[in-house]
């Protein structure tokens, strides 16, 4: 053996070892139960980042029930990422001084596949350096036809079924990524703001955005508040516009907030719309969906909100409407991906019912059918289930599978649309304005985005007659699905649901391993769809794994100029050093604080690993009568190698990943090395077979968490010619498919 260990010059090797010999590769054996672990896939807009280093977990679970014997599946595959790619993307564009509104959607969809296969590519590569015994040869990608046809089958059963629907509601919007989000895509900051006093003739108001005064339908107080009983049905003055509407009664408004009364703005605050909805008020907007300030008074027209609303206090100062200002504390809505303010805005969207959806995945979770590990989240997860709202599966972004819906522009000629005509010139306008100029092949290719009203008709899939009116004119919705609708499939769709022996043998799959942040995103969605298409839970244990975060305990990311590169960690110290830092002194779902001395301290380790192994392997003659030594220190030793070997494999019965890494580090180091390696050297032939007995024994309970180091001992172990009859490790081809300790 060399004197030093070199990560890489041995690592591609092994990893070619293991590609060449299959042993990732599953077979199927019915009657004999498999262990199967989907990867979350990573988002195919970028290369791998540190949290993504976290698979390590799966891996040490996939390669611990290999060695187990079982047929053992770690399925690999990336996400099309909907949103996430395509603003990437778009701040590619931005630097190059475009928009994604200088292409048609055709032209933008087909630049950002090429960007996302190139870092697909990219990404594979990364996961391989990492050690991940990933069965590459059943590699998915959620954008693949096969998967896609099951997603937009799975739309058309929840809407046979009746669990789709197409309503206008306040929906989370975000101007600057140019799309509505889910109520969970929504980061709430704390922010120092102002609480405005408003002069409505008869009564007052307080509000924190007096820009939307001008889509006000109505004043609101408690039926119980007693100021204004005298108020209720009266009218009031919404200033400004001199608009009357009318003083209503609701249990919504909170008496202590304010004045106690609340200006009704349907179109623009979820509370307000609920409000609208139960008296029948009418819908005002004053924000359009580009974020500029819309039916207002000519000097805000145009502006963008935060303007609007510093150049409404003014005129409200002005006409002696603004009675008083008070400082205000509270938390705000901003855009996860671009981190600007939401405007709640009034759009026609497609939902999932989720009530009928929810209840069973609830009863799965509350049953222990599907385990929820750490326990706390189980509490967490039923509680958000409990209180679940329907699902928007709307998202106005070009990347991504369009919802199969197309409209009758018979029946519709009042559809919006906006396209780039063959000049690539854009072109907005009612369908029956343009219909006469440009004919519907140039409109389709060109379409960049289509708005249509809620009672307009369609239909959900393609056909040659619209059922209504016959007619022949069809446009496709230009909405598509929210990402996790795709990845919610994802244990159906990776195994080839409904036919196949994949889907057959391996779902449902053994434990799902995620960060706890996407418990609802993903976790809740996934139960969710595998019991409504599959009848059966998609997985028996939701493992929520730890976020790295600096020494700080600032979580990492490139805009703070904290991200540790994997790969870069990799190169310097080797993946196996990387893989127990991630693992070594971490509690389940607590943070990770990695820095780089941890990683040279696990690099360290490795090295220990190997001297203690040239150290054994450079005696290779042990006394006839070796194998069956008495003496103590032997007994002793061989007591502690089967005491860890238990140990080790509760730990990682009961995912406690960090006490086994701690057990067998201890255990090698300072049990086996600092003592019994010590004690050995003044009768090392006899010691010889017991030394060898306990190192085979430590790399196999080792190789989970540092595949790469152990399988170049065991290798070379191999091919030394050490005529041992007692280490049937020799014999293996590869640690990977070695059989576990026997405790």
């Amino acid at each position: 053996m060399d004197k030093t260990y070199d990560p890489q010059k041995t690592e591609g090797e092994i990893y070619e070892l293991w590609e060449k010999g299959k042993y990732f590769t599953p077979k199927i054996i019915w009657g004999k139960k498999p262990f199967t672990i989907l990867l979350p896939p990573p988002n195919a807009n970028d290369p791998l980042h540190i949290g993504h280093a976290m698979y390590v977990v799966e891996d040490i679970l996939c390669r611990y029930h290999r060695m187990l014997g079982e047929p053992t599946l770690f399925l690999p595959g990336t996400d099309h990422a909907g949103i996430e790619t395509q603003y990437v993307f778009e701040k590619k564009l931005k630097k190059q001084n475009k928009s994604r509104f200088d292409f048609d959607r055709i032209t933008l969809y087909q630049m950002i596949n090429d960007y996302v296969e190139k870092n697909r590519g990219i990404a594979k590569k990364q996961m391989k350096q990492m050690g991940f015994s990933l069965d590459w040869s059943r590699e998915r990608y959620t954008l693949n036809q096969k998967i896609l046809k099951t997603v937009l089958e799975t739309f058309k059963k929840l809407h046979q079924d009746g669990l789709i629907y197409r309503a206008e509601k306040i929906v989370n919007y975000c101007p600057v990524c140019g799309t509505a989000f889910s109520e969970l895509e929504v980061n709430y900051v704390e922010k120092d703001e102002f609480l405005y006093f408003l002069d409505y003739g008869p009564i007052q108001i307080a509000t924190t955005r007096p820009e939307t005064i001008f889509a006000d339908v109505a004043i609101a107080v408690h039926p119980k508040d007693k100021r204004y009983t005298k108020l209720v049905g009266k009218i009031a003055i919404v200033p400004l516009i001199n608009k009357a509407v009318p003083i209503i009664t609701d249990e919504a408004i909170e008496i202590d907030f304010g004045t106690g009364a609340l200006k009704v703005t349907p179109a623009h605050d979820a509370t307000d719309f609920e409000i609208g909805q139960r008296h029948q008020l009418p819908t005002v907007s004053c924000i359009s969906l580009e974020g500029k300030m819309i039916n207002c008074p000519q000097e805000i027209l145009g502006l963008y909100p935060k303007q609007a609303k510093e150049k409404t206090v003014k005129l409200l100062k002005k006409e002696g409407k603004l009675i008083k200002i008070e400082p205000l504390h509270h938390a705000v809505g901003v855009c996860y991906r671009c981190k600007n303010p939401i405007e709640p805005l009034l759009l026609p969207q497609w939902f999932v019912k989720i009530e009928s959806l929810a209840k069973p995945a609830i009863n799965v979770v509350e049953k222990n059918k599907v385990g929820i590990f750490p326990l706390r989240f189980k509490k967490i997860y039923l509680e958000w289930m409990r209180n679940i709202h329907d699902w928007n599966i709307s998202r106005q972004i070009v990347w991504g599978p369009r919802i199969p819906a197309w409209y009758c522009l018979t029946c519709n000629p009042e559809i919006k649309i906006n396209f780039l005509d063959k000049n690539k010139k854009p072109v907005s306008g009612q369908y029956k304005e343009l219909k006469n100029k440009y004919p519907l092949e140039e409109i389709e290719n060109g379409l960049q985005t289509l708005s249509a009203p809620v009672e307009t008709t369609y239909i959900t899939k393609e056909s040659t007659y619209c059922p209504k009116c016959k007619g022949s004119y069809f446009l496709q919705e230009t909405d598509t699905f929210d990402t996790w609708f795709s990845s919610g499939q994802w244990p159906l769709t990776a195994l080839d649901y409904p036919n196949s022996e994949d889907f057959k043998y391996f779902y449902p799959t053994s434990v799902l391993d995620t960060m706890w942040d996407i418990l609802f995103f993903w976790v809740a969605r996934m139960i969710m769809f595998g019991l409504y298409l599959a009848g059966d839970i998609p997985f028996k244990v939701a493992h929520m794994h730890s976020r790295v975060v600096d020494v700080e305990r600032k979580k990492m990311s490139k805009s703070r100029g904290n991200i540790i590169d994997p790969i870069e960690m990799v190169d310097k110290y080797g993946a196996d050093a990387l893989r127990m830092a991630l693992i070594f002194g971490v509690s389940p779902a607590s943070d990770i604080v990695l820095a780089e001395e941890k990683i040279r301290a696990m690099r360290n380790f490795a090295n220990k690993v190997w001297n203690a192994s040239r150290f054994i392997f450079d005696h290779q003659s042990p006394t006839k009568n070796s194998s069956k030594t008495k003496h103590p220190d032997d007994k002793w030793i061989l007591e502690e190698t089967g005491k860890v070997a238990k140990q080790v494999t509760s730990h990682l019965d009961h995912y406690r990943f960090d006490l086994a890494a701690e057990t067998i580090y201890q255990f090698f180091w300072h049990t086996f090395c600092d003592q019994y390696l010590e004690m050995s050297k003044k009768r090392r032939e006899e010691a010889q077979t017991t030394l060898l007995s306990v190192l085979e024994t430590s790399l196999k309970l080792l190789h989970p968490f540092m595949p790469f180091i152990t399988e170049e001992i065991w290798q070379i172990a191999r091919t030394q010619n050490l005529e041992l009859k007692t280490q049937d490790f020799f014999k293996e081809e590869a640690l990977i498919i070695s059989p576990w300790p026997k405790i």
